[in-house]
């Protein structure tokens, strides 16, 4: 395998499926079962799940609400997508925890380093809910944060199209993959990877990040198996 220890990221959207909100039983089983397979490869995982498919802090001074107040809640909702996919992987096999940036005992461990750290290594596969627990920060920026924290090889950041593109492939029928990046070409092309803080941690701390289709069977496994033809590779060489 060619990473020891990875954290994954995954949109809130991406739990649709084909829905217009809430979470689809079907995609969260396709997403436990991948990940499943390289957790018994003996691959480390962690994870960090957005909440868009339920509620979106930005949407909050359209609604009315105070953006604070609409952040927190965005929290909450990555804490629901957090314990549905907790309930899927466990389903399949998999020995998870929960940890949480916002205190919540009755449902999630409360984040802790160096807890996280150990039940990486003993095969648990950890996700992290309700972002680091602040508002103002993205769960984009959750992953770069914790994934530096507990020292995780590269970012996965699972999307519906296979990497970084010239064009938006869904709309440009020519536009062609890049299979390699570094971090300074995706910010002067402007290509919106992640917002400018969770890219710059990465960046500063030299996190590797790999954008890939999640939603395509097997794309997670080819990753790790370490072939060129899936997602884009964005680091500093």
């Amino acid at each position: 395998m060619k990473y020891k220890r990875i954290l994954l990221k995954l949109s809130g959207e991406a739990l649709m499926g084909d829905q217009q909100y809430g979470i689809d039983p079907k995609r969260l089983e396709q997403y436990a079962n991948e990940i499943k397979q390289i957790r018994d490869e003996g691959i480390e995982i962690a994870i960090v799940i957005g909440g868009g498919n339920i509620y979106r802090g930005v949407q909050a001074e359209a609604s009315g609400i105070d953006r604070v107040q609409g952040d927190y809640m965005g929290m909450l909702a990555t804490v629901i997508n957090a314990m549905a996919l907790q309930s899927a992987m466990e389903k399949a096999g998999m020995y998870t925890r929960l940890m949480s940036g916002i205190n919540m005992e009755a449902v999630c461990e409360p984040f802790i380093r160096r807890r996280a750290v150990r039940h990486l290594e003993k095969g648990r596969v950890v996700i992290f809910g309700a972002g680091i627990g602040n508002p103002y920060f993205t769960t984009d920026s959750t992953a770069s944060l914790r994934a530096i924290e507990v020292e995780a090889e590269v970012v996965l950041k699972g999307t519906r199209v296979n990497g970084v593109y010239t064009a938006d492939p869904e709309k440009d029928p020519n536009a062609v993959r890049i299979s390699e990046l570094s971090f300074e070409e995706v910010i002067r092309k402007g290509y919106n990877i992640m917002d400018m803080t969770a890219f710059t941690l990465c960046q500063e701390n030299n996190v590797p990040i790999i954008v890939f289709d999640m939603n395509k069977p097997g794309n997670l496994l080819r990753l790790m198996n370490g072939e060129d033809s899936v997602g884009t590779l964005i680091s500093n060489s």
